[in-house]
């Protein structure tokens, strides 16, 4: 370790729902292959809020206090002896989940389905609200100067929208709907628009997230609270449907309004995950029509692809940026997250300040 590393950093530790609070802990030691990184930002994301809410996401429960954060980037501050692909300066974008390399799953290259992968706080496994964190070589990723650390930390949202147009296999030229405008959705637009869909379809109850989608692509937006979502997406198509169409929420009756959207040999690719397991969908039409239907669980390989297209995006990623808060204000940053819908979009943590 070089002798900038202070022996002890501040983490901000979630110890049930609503009781977040800042302790002071060892700077994690880093073995042969790992980096240490100082965080410099670190986005909250939907799970995150989840978490920080109900203890739980699915069948993944926080059992024992629980370090949040995920969508992160920051600094090499010191490497291992068999690191060879950073030096300490690099900026780096950490990918979250760490695989076994060894199943099956990780030597196909879908290593995204690996049973045994440590993914950012997810729990047991903490997570990078915290000034410091150990990561293998393999998971961080150079960022070039033009890219900023916040800009960096939504390459992972923005890596399920990737992985989504890959699964749905979208074409340039195509139509493509998104229903649900949350970071993922929002980011999803920036990814359909990379690879090439035409007229990118938008639809939320919030008038500030379908602005922000408008903003990053989206060549139509609608307002679910006015319009009915199906008869303007048949007006927009002139009845003909959508090639694609993407169900970001986690909404069941999204879902379904997501699928009758879709023309014949159309794809639904389901991103959001609703909070119940059965959800009644028309098989009829699914088979009559020959719907493709894929699902999509993070990402797989998506990291340097990620950070090529945001670097070279026309979109302005800086209005994603709603909220900012230091190490110290988690819990503020999570409330905010939690309550403010309407206003925020993505709310950003820096535990080691707000980079100059």
């Amino acid at each position: 370790m070089t002798n900038k590393v202070p022996e002890t950093m501040n983490i901000s530790l979630l110890n049930k729902p609503l009781d977040m609070e800042i302790r002071e802990v060892k700077v994690p030691q880093i073995g042969a292959t790992d980096v240490l990184v100082k965080v410099m930002a670190v986005g909250v994301c939907g799970s995150d809020v989840h978490y920080y809410e109900h203890g739980r996401v699915g069948e993944f429960v926080v059992e024992k206090p629980l370090i949040l954060g995920h969508e992160c980037s920051g600094i090499v501050a010191a490497i291992g002896s068999e690191v060879t692909n950073f030096k300490v300066g690099d900026r780096v974008a950490i990918e979250s989940g760490i695989p076994c390399g060894e199943c099956e799953y990780c030597k196909s290259g879908q290593y995204n389905l690996c049973p045994d992968v440590s993914f950012l706080a997810t729990p047991p496994i903490d997570g990078a609200f915290s000034q410091y964190i150990s990561h293998p070589e393999g998971f961080l990723f150079h960022i070039p100067d033009a890219l900023s650390y916040e800009e960096a930390t939504l390459n992972e949202p923005f890596s399920v929208g990737i992985q989504a147009c890959k699964r749905a296999s979208v074409q340039p030229g195509s139509t493509i709907v998104i229903m649900g405008m949350g970071p993922v959705g929002l980011m999803a637009v920036v990814a359909a628009k990379a690879f090439g869909a035409t007229k990118i379809i938008v639809s939320d109850l919030e008038k500030i997230r379908l602005d922000e989608a408008l903003k990053l692509g989206a060549t139509h937006a609608i307002n679910i609270k006015e319009e009915d979502v199906s008869e303007r997406i048949d007006e927009i198509t002139e009845g003909k449907g959508a090639h694609y169409a993407f169900e970001t929420a986690g909404n069941p009756t999204a879902l379904q309004n997501a699928l009758s959207v879709l023309n014949n040999g159309g794809t639904l690719a389901i991103v959001g995950l609703p909070q119940q397991e059965n959800i009644e969908l028309n098989i009829p039409f699914i088979a009559n029509h020959e719907i493709n239907i894929v699902g999509i669980f993070r990402y797989a390989n998506t990291y340097n692809m990620g950070i090529e297209m945001l670097t070279s995006t026309t979109a302005d990623l800086k209005t994603m940026f709603t909220d900012t808060y230091d190490l110290n204000q988690a819990k503020e940053a999570m409330e905010q997250a939690r309550t403010n819908k309407s206003g925020s979009l993505k709310v950003m943590v820096y535990p080691n300040g707000k980079p100059e």
